[in-house]
């Protein structure tokens, strides 16, 4: 029990480090609370007209995900006696910590994101195929509708499914349906500009620099 608790703890730890953040302050860029969407994530990252700072928001966000899973995968259940080994139940908590420190990371005043970049690196670190399969479908639905929330809710949607076929009745996929809900709930407010026809695209200038996704630099 300690021993799950411990690497709980520690996963959501690595996912409250909000990447938009820290990388907006090493680059000397406004904080993200402080415009667009005020969401700390890689898409408002993007409205500062940085495209390197928001891919390095998008990587790190993705990777803390995979890396809280993965540590716990190694650490718990190969490098343990096997008394403190830790189980499914365990690991999908980490996965689920992990989700929620990025949207209410204890560094930053619970200010987080939205999770998309993070649910992805810890669902390619749970299964690949599966977590290649539901990227696929985020990319497809950005590059043929040029809405990154529209992509983001899709591919939440998918995500119990691919989970379901994948892993069957487990903590895993029950941990899956969870993070789908909640990045589902954190979209709400995109929901209501798609419906309205309000939401603004993913516009990327050409030739002339970094620009932003709905075209302001």
């Amino acid at each position: 029990m300690f021993s799950s608790l411990v690497f709980i703890l520690a996963g959501y730890l690595i996912g409250s480090i909000s990447f938009a953040v820290v990388v907006s302050r090493a680059m000397g860029l406004p904080s993200p609370h402080q415009y667009g969407s005020c969401n700390p994530g890689a898409t408002n990252v993007l409205r500062t007209g940085s495209k390197t700072a928001a891919l390095l928001t998008l990587l790190g966000d993705a990777v803390k995900g995979g890396l809280a899973l993965w540590l716990a995968q190694r650490i718990g259940t190969t490098m343990l006696d096997a008394p403190h080994q830790i189980g499914e139940f365990t690991l999908a908590s980490v996965a689920l910590a992990a989700f929620l420190g990025h949207l209410y990371p204890v560094f930053f005043g619970f200010r987080g994101g939205k999770g998309v970049a993070t649910a992805a690196g810890i669902l390619v670190v749970m299964n690949a195929a599966m977590g290649a399969v539901i990227l696929g479908v985020w990319i497809l639905v950005a590059v043929v509708t040029r809405y990154s929330s529209l992509a983001a809710i899709t591919a939440a949607l998918t995500a119990p499914v691919a989970a379901w076929v994948t892993f069957g009745q487990s903590w895993f996929t029950l941990a899956v349906l969870c993070m789908a809900a909640l990045l589902l709930w954190r979209h709400r407010g995109n929901i209501a500009k798609l419906r309205a026809g309000t939401e603004s695209r993913i516009r990327l200038k050409r030739g002339g620099g970094d620009s932003s996704p709905d075209g302001r630099k």
